[in-house]
């Protein structure tokens, strides 16, 4: 058995934020991680990705990213500051040690491990909103005689030059694969299911999350009937696309829908001049044959699931009362049970700001609220 004064369960984005946080506040701490190293889910994702938050809006606490970096830093960037951040702040994590169950025991917590049991007097959970692939499931999927994977498995276009490739999604995973397998010699098709909002990058050279930050204090229905006009001059109407748009602006998304609109990097340029292709959801699947909704059907050597990730896993692995877990709907600063017995849940809100920049603010948070007890 180990104890310590704060566990923290994670070690990518989240957990490093707190690490850094607890340190300047001296405060005795360990972290524990499934893998085998810091920031497995960013070394995992595919080649291209780039973060679709600016730099800027992006940084952790105590640290920013060098001068040289660019705007949308690349993967390779993300995972050299981070391995930089962990030198920085002396971050040790136990690797290779995954949480099996976190549960109150009197005034404190038993965290079960494959390695052991840990006892601290405050966790913080870390491990976000993203941590568990949603399974892939179509009508008919085992017919298929290509590769059907999920976002999370996906590489490169590189391995699927020349073949036609059906991206299920629209999201920003979604999009910038379908770009790559483009610009990698595969023929992207997506197959859009529901209904999106889309919102561009940049605004006349102004990131759009930059934006967000100023009109924060506005109800997001009022910003997003102000922003509209805007949007549609910039990205033009995406239902003449075959896209169809949602009843509600993408700031009523986040807020009240917890999902993510795209920020756009070019899939829409690429839909207009006919090099993706846009579908609607699939059916069933035949053979290489795919089905969608509206009776067209396509063939096609690949599909790459880019369906999200599970939200609610965590209740799998923490014993308490699931209206805790209606907590992760809202910030920190809006969250009824928010340390709770010092149960603290770090980077789990979609933020219209940024998930970076909302991780930021809640390890500071959370970390003023552990010292504050002490």
């Amino acid at each position: 058995m180990k104890e310590t004064h704060t566990l923290i369960i994670g070690a990518s984005f989240a957990g490093l934020a707190s690490a850094g946080c607890l340190t300047k506040a001296g405060i005795d701490y360990l972290m524990i991680e499934k893998e085998e190293v810091i920031a497995y889910p960013w070394r995992n994702h595919y080649e291209r990705l780039h973060l679709h938050s600016n730099k800027k809006l992006s940084n952790l606490p105590y640290k920013k990213f060098e001068a040289s970096i660019p705007r949308y830093p690349s993967r390779k960037q993300v995972i050299d500051y981070l391995e930089d951040y962990q030198k920085e702040f002396d971050i040790q994590p136990i690797c290779g040690t995954e949480a099996l169950s976190v549960e109150r025991k009197g005034d404190r917590w038993e965290v079960k491990t494959n390695q052991g049991l840990f006892v601290a007097e405050n966790v913080i959970i870390a491990t976000g909103p993203f941590g568990k692939p949603r399974k892939v499931g179509f009508k008919g999927m085992e017919s298929f005689p290509g590769p059907i994977t999920h976002s999370f498995g996906y590489k490169s276009g590189r391995d699927f030059k020349d073949k036609k490739v059906l991206v299920v999604g629209f999201g920003n995973s979604a999009c910038e694969i379908a770009i790559d397998l483009h610009e990698q010699g595969a023929s992207p098709g997506m197959s859009v299911r529901s209904a999106v909002n889309v919102l561009p990058r940049d605004v006349f050279g102004i990131p759009i999350l930059q934006l967000g930050v100023l009109v924060a204090p506005l109800p997001p229905r009022l910003a997003d009937r102000i922003n509209a006009p805007l949007f549609k001059l910039l990205l033009g109407d995406i239902t003449k696309m075959g896209l169809k748009k949602l009843p509600y602006g993408p700031l009523e998304q986040i807020h009240e829908h917890q999902s993510i609109p795209l920020l756009d990097i070019g899939t829409l340029k690429l839909i207009r001049e006919g090099h993706i292709r846009v579908f609607e959801g699939i059916d069933h699947i035949e053979g290489d044959l795919v089905h969608f909704v509206d009776g067209k059907k396509e063939r096609f050597d690949a599909i790459v699931a880019a369906i999200g990730y599970d939200k609610g896993y965590v209740g799998d692995l923490i014993k308490v009362d699931e209206s805790r877990f209606e907590d992760l709907n809202h910030s920190v600063d809006n969250q009824k049970y928010f340390g709770k017995d010092g149960l603290y849940f770090c980077g789990f809100w979609i933020s219209p700001t940024g998930q970076i920049r909302e991780i930021t603010l809640d390890a500071q948070k959370i970390v003023s609220h552990i010292a504050g007890k002490d």
